[in-house]
């Protein structure tokens, strides 16, 4: 425990700091040229807000790397099937897990994420995320202790379900927390257009998530839009407010130069 724990929390909160300050940075210089025109709300987050943030986001990484070394340990004493040797059960294996593991935390995360909205649940497990009115992309793991719990917990049980490769179980927890960092950068990121796309219509756009810290009793799921959409919990103007954020005018040329001096 104390040898392969600290590798597990530099590793965590590595990748939390790494996602976060990536996407920070690419809208940073991206900002003038196309992402301040795709800023989905006019409120702009605080010091206040980031410090809160980055420090729930500390905690959750710690949790998180306790899980991560529980979960070494009881793969390394047979407890939970992780392997390293893709010959054991093949590459079309090794995808297929890991897109499925994926496509599970999203059905897990939705019903997690909406029961802890229940008014007896949301003091005690959900209340430090929605502090985040307007989140930025440090609101990543920004959570209370209890929430970081039920979110963690969902790797263990997968992998007591499936036998999982290690690097696809690397591959998804570094997938979910830059995705994670995505919903919550506070401009839309993704391609969308003024018009419902085929392509991109199950994935959840930034504004999708956003509109939940807007509005807490909608949008509850995590990549994709089919759980809102048959449970009836889809913001009745998300395609609107979507539509609005891609037809936004690109500014002129000159009032951009002059702004710059």
């Amino acid at each position: 425990m104390l040898a392969v724990f600290p590798s597990a929390l530099t590793l965590e909160f590595s990748r939390y700091v790494i996602s976060a300050a990536l996407m920070s940075i690419v809208t940073w210089v991206f900002w003038r040229t196309y992402f301040r025109r795709r800023k989905i709300q006019s409120r702009i987050a605080t010091r206040a807000d980031y410090r809160r943030e980055v420090l729930a986001s500390m905690r959750t990484s710690v949790i998180f790397a306790i899980a991560g070394t529980g979960l070494y340990l009881c793969a390394v004493n047979g407890v939970l099937t992780v392997y390293t040797d893709f010959t054991v059960r093949g590459l079309t294996y090794f995808v297929v897990t890991t897109l499925a593991m994926i496509v599970g935390q999203d059905a897990y995360f939705y019903w997690s994420h909406r029961a802890m909205h229940h008014p007896r649940l949301f003091k005690h497990f959900h209340r430090t995320h929605h502090k985040s009115h307007t989140p930025t992309p440090w609101a990543a793991y920004a959570f209370d202790a209890p929430e970081a719990l039920v979110h963690v917990l969902f790797v263990p049980l997968w992998v007591a379900m499936v036998p999982m490769h290690d690097l696809a179980i690397y591959l998804f927890v570094t997938w979910q927390i830059v995705r994670n960092v995505i919903g919550h950068a506070g401009v839309e990121v993704f391609p969308v257009s003024g018009r419902p796309s085929r392509l991109f219509g199950w994935f959840n756009s930034t504004t999708h998530h956003d509109l939940h810290h807007q509005n807490a009793h909608t949008n509850f799921s995590l990549y994709f839009t089919w759980w809102d959409r048959l449970m009836g919990t889809e913001h009745p103007d998300y395609q609107a407010r979507v539509a609005e954020i891609a037809n936004r005018p690109r500014e002129p040329t000159q009032s951009r130069a002059t702004e710059s001096t």
